[in-house]
């Protein structure tokens, strides 16, 4: 959602930096973006609502003098995207700025209090009054980091602080809690960011903030605590980054979707290379369970679905996917021997994260699937099983939802060995099957990028598209029709094919797109009589099939996938999809990285 970064440094001037990082943060969806340094005993803010490059035009950031600074990408939560709502916010003095991630749930209350001590507010926004606690605490004598903790104390709510104080120019103050934030260790500079990516250019050492913790960073050091606990061994807390900067830039295509589609060959082939006694312990500790809830947002619903299908059927468990905003309805249910499997790419959802902690409480055993180490989620699980995507920066996901499909459907068959109901053969069988997925992705993207091409050509000038399809294909089906509808802006709802004919059908006119999705043969005869159904009140029909389908000779266009295994063929039928969406958006003259109202991760519930 929003983003942070924050450097100080030995350098002599950062704000042209701090600018290359908040473009590195522009997938996490925004606004308005701004910038404070700290120079000769000043704080120096300009900011404001619209893109970076837009704001940048305006203010030029990178005349802004200082070598210590923050900045900073909003996406609204309380107040409209305004020059005044941008951040950072600053206090009554000018000796105090804040750029802040998350939603402050008492400060109205902390608003009010501070008014009747007479400051002043300029915002709507609910960060401002943390400038203002901080300035209260300096008024009142506090060295300038007690008057911060003492400020961090008053908050209730989610946040991910970075802070300039001018009474100590070299330092920028941090706090965490639920709001993802993490340390970065360099040369001549530290750093403080919301995400990876913001930092990768200069370095790749990182400290990974849990809840609870603050501290500052200076050019020569850092220093982390944990409140009531105390200070923090940061040396043992040191990870190192192995993505290559490459990796979080456009690598010479066109978007950054466009590019992660194409990775997705080789964060499966990673993804199934790191299948180890991570991915055991969580399959046995899904077993173990009576029944097992999957909670999960957005596209993750959609593989949580798959998963739920694909384990029902392999391991005879009762499993109960369920969208993550709606886990107070589903923990009611939940008792000590049942378990959660949590999916959440960046393991930071808001409302995935209330999830597990919910289910904890009724005793319940988590697992997490997650693409981040050291993600808050991650860490509140029982057992973490990573995926290996690398990072993701458009914002609708794609390599991400292969790798959930891939890492599932291992998790799947491990978890019916545990069970019982599958041997040791059919396992070894299945991974072998699975690890012939990258090569089949490649084929796929070869062989159907034109097709997409073309068939967008016919999709943009559409107002709405139906995608139907059944049994594993359907949550395949949900996911072409959300990325259409995402980056697209085409109105497209994803159905059981079965579903079709209780009222969808009734918007079916000639011309109106179709589009089924098949990955079973099992169910193409069922399937069959969907697509006639629709062809004979002049829909135009579109195919994702297995090799060989029998559908093949009644669709008007067809994707012929490279397989009939229903193991491979969910993976290999949702890249088509993709490849439409995304040429479908290009047509119509639309960013497909940066798709309007909405962000990469929800951090507020």
């Amino acid at each position: 959602m929003c983003g942070i970064v924050g450097i100080a440094s030995t350098w002599e001037q950062v704000s042209s930096i701090l600018l290359e990082c908040l473009r590195r943060l522009e997938y996490r969806g925004y606004d308005s973006a701004g910038m404070a340094t700290v120079s000769g005993g000043r704080i120096f803010v300009r900011k404001g609502a619209g893109k970076i490059e837009d704001v940048d035009r305006r203010l030029n950031f990178s005349t802004i003098p200082g070598s210590v600074g923050i900045a900073h990408t909003r996406w609204a939560t309380h107040g409209p995207p305004t020059d005044e709502n941008a951040h950072p916010h600053i206090d009554c003095g000018g000796r105090v700025a804040v750029v802040h991630n998350g939603i402050i749930e008492n400060y109205a209350e902390i608003k009010l209090w501070l008014a009747s001590q007479g400051h002043v507010f300029r915002s709507d926004t609910d960060t401002e009054v943390i400038a203002h606690l901080v300035e209260e605490g300096l008024r009142a004598g506090l060295e300038p980091y007690v008057a911060f903790k003492q400020a961090v104390s008053r908050l209730r709510g989610s946040y991910a602080l970075a802070v300039l104080i001018s009474d100590t120019p070299d330092r920028i103050y941090f706090a965490r809690k639920l709001s993802p934030l993490l340390v970065g260790l360099g040369e001549g500079a530290n750093f403080v960011a919301s995400d990876i990516p913001a930092i990768i250019d200069y370095t790749r050492r990182v400290i990974v903030l849990t809840d609870g913790e603050l501290g500052y960073v200076m050019p020569s050091g850092v220093f982390v605590e944990r409140v009531g606990i105390g200070p923090v061994d940061v040396h043992s807390r040191v990870m190192f980054v192995d993505w290559e900067p490459e990796q979080a830039r456009k690598g010479g295509f066109p978007h950054y979707m466009l590019k992660e589609i194409y990775e997705q060959p080789r964060a499966i082939a990673d993804t199934i290379s790191g299948f180890g006694d991570d991915y055991v312990r969580g399959s046995e500790t899904l077993a173990g369970g009576s029944v097992v809830y999957v909670a999960a947002a957005g596209t993750s619903y959609h593989a949580a679905l798959y998963f739920a299908f694909l384990a029902t059927r392999l391991a005879r468990v009762k499993v109960v996917p369920f969208i993550s905003s709606e886990y107070e309805s589903y923990a009611h249910a939940a008792t000590p021997g049942d378990a959660l499997l949590a999916i959440s790419q960046s393991g930071e959802t808001i409302d995935t994260l209330m999830a597990v902690r919910s289910f904890k409480e009724r005793g319940c055993r988590v697992v997490s699937l997650t693409n981040v180490v050291g993600s808050v989620i991650s860490r509140e699980s029982d057992v973490a099983v990573y995926m290996k995507a690398g990072p993701e920066i458009g914002v609708a996901a794609t390599k991400t939802f292969t790798v959930q499909l891939t890492a599932l459907t291992w998790m799947a068959y491990k978890l019916a060995e545990a069970r019982g109901e599958v041997d040791r053969g059919e396992v070894v069988s299945a991974l072998e099957r699975i690890r012939a997925l990258p090569g089949l992705v490649g084929e796929v993207l070869e062989k159907y990028e034109g097709w997409a091409r073309e068939l967008a050509g016919e999709f943009s000038t559409k107002q709405s598209a139906y995608y139907l399809g059944r049994g594993l294909a359907l949550p395949i089906a949900l996911e072409g029709a959300l990325k259409l509808k995402e980056i697209a802006y085409v109105h497209a709802e994803g159905y059981p094919a079965g579903e079709s004919k209780h009222g969808p059908i009734a918007l079916v006119e000639p011309g109106f797109p179709v589009v089924f999705v098949s990955v079973e043969e099992s169910l193409e005869r069922k399937l069959r009589g969907n697509v006639e159904e629709m062809k004979a009140r002049g829909a135009y029909t579109v195919g994702v099939v297995p090799l060989g389908s029998q559908l093949l000779s009644i669709l008007d266009k067809a994707a012929e996938l490279p397989s009939r295994n229903p193991l491979l063929t969910p993976v290999l039928g949702v890249v088509p999809l993709q490849l439409l969406a995304y040429y479908t958006a290009v047509e119509r003259g639309l960013d497909p990285d940066k798709p309007r109202n909405l962000a990469k991760t929800v951090t507020v519930e």
